[in-house]
Formats: structure tokens, sequence, C-alpha cells
């Protein structure tokens, strides 16, 4: 159990004796019925890119560190489909799917019950909501060596009003002391069972909300806010789903970097590594440094080696070229892109054709043909994109409809490439300088562009990351100097990386 025992510089509790908890638990509540969805099946069995809502929450308990064990307690009459996602997604450290109870407070009884009697941590977090991050689980463990209870909430960005039955404001509370809870909620096991004790005896007893138990019956525990997320959203009601699933493809990943050189050369030496587009640009700027570490890299482009993405036959050999050469391919990674200014209504058919083929056709056609080869090498497909590919730019549709398939490519490739070992991941650069970028709006302001070799080393780290299905947003860290102005390479429009 990994745990960092810091404490805060606050309220101190009224329990001060050392808290020795033998692991930390995570309790999922999924026992929602979809009710006010309109649905037939439960909401948290509901697919939000691409994968179950309860998924995408199981996989952040499962990749936290300060997390021992996982119990799921689903819907009457869904235990077999939960225990079926659970062992599809092969998640280690599930070890109960058991059916909840018929109210909120009967499913954490029954919680209670499967956790056992020894002193523990324990996180109650609601299933539907999918977008918990890291940071917020970490913050609720570590608080947990201070304080016997912890809620999480934001504040509330709008004025909330008392009403009576009538609907007439009868109060309006002063904002900046209110917050909006959310989950987890997360107690030392003792004191969330001495609270369940208590309210036992009460006849009125009735709760939606674990802190309120603490709060009511034992109020000397003080109960510590951790500040939680504006996406850490409840999918309740239809537009719910609509803006899970928007905040999902929006949401870029982080990448660690190494420490130093030796590291690089350790991971990269050996590998081999295929860029299409890289004779300009990023794909050069990339397959130069992945030299310099000991990669074994093949660039192919139109200009340099007569290799055109769209063609299938291109790709075979330039793919076979790679392989007859070091016997591997680790990693494929497409730069190539074009990009044409101009109203649609306006452009002629063979400009839409050749846009269409080289930002779209050419990355489908890479992937297809490179999948046995990072099959044997349970390798890596590295896409481009850009910043348009949230909403579409007016005088460059195309490029931006391509690059918004681009992101929906990778996000389902890395589905049905799973259980193959290959991964794919697609980088969202920012406006960067390459000649690609120079020959459709010349000369720009230096300090407005990142350095091409900026998103060169983040398409590295992602390489050798173990990320899969993310977009990776690449931006200028404070700080960094200004971007070298790039000259446009005249006729070489298909070898740079996206505009923002």
């Amino acid at each position: 159990m990994t745990q960092d025992q810091t404490t805060d510089s606050g309220t101190t509790p009224q329990n001060p004796a050392p808290w020795r908890p033998s692991r930390t638990v995570a309790v999922v509540l999924a026992g929602g019925t979809g009710t006010r969805l309109g649905l037939g099946i439960p909401k948290q069995l509901l697919k939000i890119a691409g994968k179950p809502i309860i998924e995408h929450t199981l996989a952040v308990f499962e990749a936290a560190a300060e997390i021992d064990e996982i119990i799921v307690l689903m819907a009457s009459g869904h235990v077999a489909e939960a225990q079926q996602i659970v062992d599809k997604a092969g998640f280690r450290k599930v070890t109960k799917v058991i059916e909840g109870g018929d109210t909120r407070n009967a499913t954490t009884r029954v919680a209670l019950d499967a956790v056992g009697e020894e002193d523990c941590n324990i996180l109650f977090h609601d299933a539907v909501r999918p977008l918990l991050s890291g940071r917020i689980v970490r913050e609720c463990v570590n608080a947990l060596w201070t304080y016997a209870a912890v809620d999480v909430a934001i504040p509330s960005a709008d004025t909330i009003i008392q009403v009576d039955e009538d609907e007439c404001i009868t109060d309006i509370p002063v904002r900046s002391t209110l917050r909006r809870g959310q989950t987890p909620q997360a107690f030392r096991s003792s004191t969330i069972r001495e609270a369940y004790r208590r309210a036992e005896g009460d006849p009125n007893f009735a709760a939606t909300d674990d802190c309120g138990v603490v709060l009511r019956y034992l109020p000397e525990v003080s109960i510590k806010v951790i500040d939680g997320s504006d996406e850490n959203i409840k999918v309740t009601h239809p537009v719910d789903v609509h803006l899970a699933d928007k905040l999902f493809q929006l949401a870029a990943a982080k990448v660690p970097r190494l420490t130093d050189r030796r590291a690089y050369s350790e991971e990269v030496s050996g590998r081999t590594i295929v860029v299409f587009g890289g004779s300009y640009g990023i794909g050069h700027d990339l397959a130069e440094l992945a030299r310099s570490y000991g990669a074994q890299v093949f660039p192919f482009s139109r200009s340099s080696t007569g290799t055109h993405v769209e063609r299938p036959e291109d790709v075979e050999a330039a793919l076979k070229a790679a392989f007859d050469a070091t016997g591997r391919i680790d990693h494929v990674v497409v730069t190539a892109g074009i990009l044409e200014k101009g109203a649609l209504a306006e452009m002629d058919q063979e400009t839409i054709d050749r846009v269409l083929q080289v930002n779209f056709v050419g990355p489908v056609t890479v992937a297809r043909q490179s999948l046995p080869y990072l099959q044997h090498t349970k390798g890596q497909l590295l896409l481009y994109t850009s910043s348009s590919y949230t909403r579409g730019r007016a005088d460059y549709a195309l490029y931006s409809a391509t690059k918004a398939a681009l992101v929906n490519l990778t996000q389902a490739l890395s589905d049905e490439w799973a259980e193959l070992g290959v991964r794919v991941n697609i980088i969202n650069p920012e406006r960067t300088a390459t000649p690609m970028r120079t020959k459709a709006f010349g000369s720009e302001p230096e300090h407005t562009l990142l350095a091409a070799e900026t998103v060169a080393q983040a398409s590295l780290d992602v390489l050798i990351s173990d990320l899969t299905g993310q977009v990776i947003d690449v931006r200028r860290p404070p700080g960094e100097a200004p971007a070298a102005v790039v000259p446009a390479q005249a006729g070489q429009p298909t070898s740079a990386a996206p505009v923002g």
C-alpha cells in the first residue's frame, strides 16, 4: 500500500490516536438503474468513449498506487454483466463484484460487511463519475492520515437559493461558504462503522450521503474537504452522457519525461522506428532525436523516397524494407499531412481528393499495413492531429475534419488492438514552426510558435510510454526560446506536422 503520510496544517482532529490501516479499499457504488436517463439498462453499463462507464471508473482506481483493493456494489440483476467487464478489462485489484442494497444506506452496510473487520481506509465512489482524477484519489487517501472522514467538493459557481413549498425564495446563502459535493468520500473504517451503528437506533434515519451520516451521528469528528474538479461529473441526465463523452474526447494525457540521456538510450537503443513524413518538420526532428539515442530509424516521404502514404503498395514496401533490415518494427509514426486553405465550395475535385487521401486514407492505410509488424513487437502506432479537431474552422474544413477523424481512429484502434498488445496514440501540438505551416501562413511572430524539436521530444516520450488511446497535447513550455523561423520547402507540403 503506497501512501504519503503528509498532514494538513488546518484544524487538528479530535482523535489524535495513530492510524495504522491494513489496506486502502475503493468501493465503487454501481447500484443506479438509469431511470432518469430513460434507459433499459443501468447507466453505469452505458458506453461512453467506447467503454462502459463503470470500466472507465474502475480503471482510475486500478491505476492508483494508493488503492490496494476494489469492491464493486452492482445493481440487482446485473452482477454478471459487471463481472464480465472486470474480467475482460483484466482489473486485478477487483476482489468482489456483489449486489448492493435496496437503498444507499443499505448498500453502504453491504460494503462494510464485504470489507471486513480490519482497520482500513475506505473510499466510496459513484460508478457514474468516470472522470475522477488520480490526484483526487491521492489527496483523499493522504488526508486520512490526519482526518477520520474526508469529502470531495468544488465551489459553487452559481448563486444558491432556498425556496418554500410555493417555489418562493426564502433565503440566499452566502456563496463563498457553499460547496457542491462529489465523490469519493473517504473514511477510516472504524469511523464510518460507528456512524452507521449509531444511526441504527434512529427510526427516522435516511441519508444519501455517507459524510452526512458522520456529520449527524458523530458531530465531534472533523470532516476534511478536498478540492474536486469540474470534470468529475456524475452521469445522471441525458445531457451528462454527451458532456462526459466530449470530456473524454478532449482529455489529454500527460507523458512523463525520463531523467537523462542515458535513460533514453536504455529505452530507445535497438528499437526500429518507421516514420512516414520523415523528411521535414516534426518527422525529421523525431527521426534525428531517436537516432541520437540508438534507434534504427527509417524515414519515408513523397519527396525523399517516392513513398505515398495513401498507396498500399508504397506503405507495404516501406515497412518491408525496414523489417528486412532489422528484423523488427517497434513503432510506426505518421506525420505526413497537407493543408490546403480555401472555402470547400471553391475547391477543385483534385485538391479535395488529395487532402482526403493524404490526411485520412494515408493513416488508415499505414495502420492496416503496420498491424502485423506491431503485433509481433507489442509496439505502437503514433498519429498526429491539431487543435482544429475540436471544432471545424472556415477555410480549412477538410483539414479540420480529417484531423477529427484521426482522433476517433486512434481511440477506436486502441480498443480493437488492445488484446493484441498494440498501442495507438495521437499527438496534438499547438501551432508549430514547420515548413507546411510556413507555406500555408507565411511568416509569423516567432514567440507564437512551438518548436518542432519540442513536439519531437514529446513524441519520443509517448513512444516509450505505456499509454494507448490517448490524445497528448503539446504546448510551448513557459520560458521556451522562440521557435526558429522555418523556410517553406517548395513542393513539400506533406512532410510536416499538423497546424494548430
